[in-house]
């Protein structure tokens, strides 16, 4: 039950502090960001690279990694950057089905290599935790009512949970999963750099970002 109900609760928990804290500060968002970057790196690196590779055919799997990172390059082009917290347009009123959507993917993606165990569910609960924050805080920036954004909000905390369900109903998904997860590591993989890049500032050092990065690939190794 745990790896249903923790990343639903992740997103709404970070949605909830959003509308009491009413914002985020411009330099907690980008220690954020590189936290969550670095988190995840590490978190590709450590769990889900070895998961994936003891197989008898690696160049399938490094297609499918790449694969992953084209996907998410595709689907960063209707979502605009929203799964690594760089929204680069403006939300109106009416409900954004499009970024709704490419996030949707993303997210449902997110819940395949959930079902391999506690250390990716932690994991990956403990990546959404900063992105669901910064993407709340978005949501209840724009101009869209707030009726709309609990909907979008929950529509999107349902969709890991989806995802893992799906593994484990579906044979098509426990036959392929290893193929499944070689194309997360390739999402994540292109998702953490990109955090990581767009974090920095102008390439110049930043202490306090480097201690955010490190914590964030300690965390990792001994999640």
């Amino acid at each position: 039950m745990k790896e249903y109900l923790l990343p639903f609760l992740a997103v709404i928990i970070s949605f909830l502090l959003m509308i009491m804290i009413k914002g985020i500060r411009d330099r907690s968002f980008k220690l954020l960001l590189a936290f969550s970057g670095a988190f995840l790196l590490a978190l590709t690196v450590f769990e889900l690279l070895p998961d994936v590779y003891p197989i008898d055919s690696p160049k399938v799997l490094g297609i499918c990694i790449l694969a992953g990172i084209l996907l998410q390059i595709i689907l960063e082009f209707f979502s605009r950057g929203a799964e690594h917290g760089h929204m680069h347009f403006k939300i109106t009123g009416t409900f954004p089905w499009v970024v709704f959507i490419s996030l949707s993917l993303h997210a449902l993606m997110e819940g395949i290599p959930i079902a391999s165990g506690d250390t990716i569910l932690f994991g990956i609960v403990i990546h959404k935790i900063p992105i669901a924050l910064i993407l709340s805080a978005f949501i209840l920036q724009s101009e869209i009512s707030i009726g709309k954004a609990v909907l979008f909000m929950s529509a999107f905390a349902l969709m890991t949970p989806i995802g893992t369900y799906l593994t484990t109903v579906i044979p098509a998904f426990e036959t392929y999963q290893i193929y499944l997860k070689a194309i997360v590591v390739g999402m994540f993989l292109h998702i953490s750099t990109v955090i990581l890049f767009e974090s920095s500032e102008g390439h110049t050092f930043n202490f306090r970002k480097m201690i955010a990065i490190i914590v964030g690939l300690i965390l990792a190794y001994f999640i």
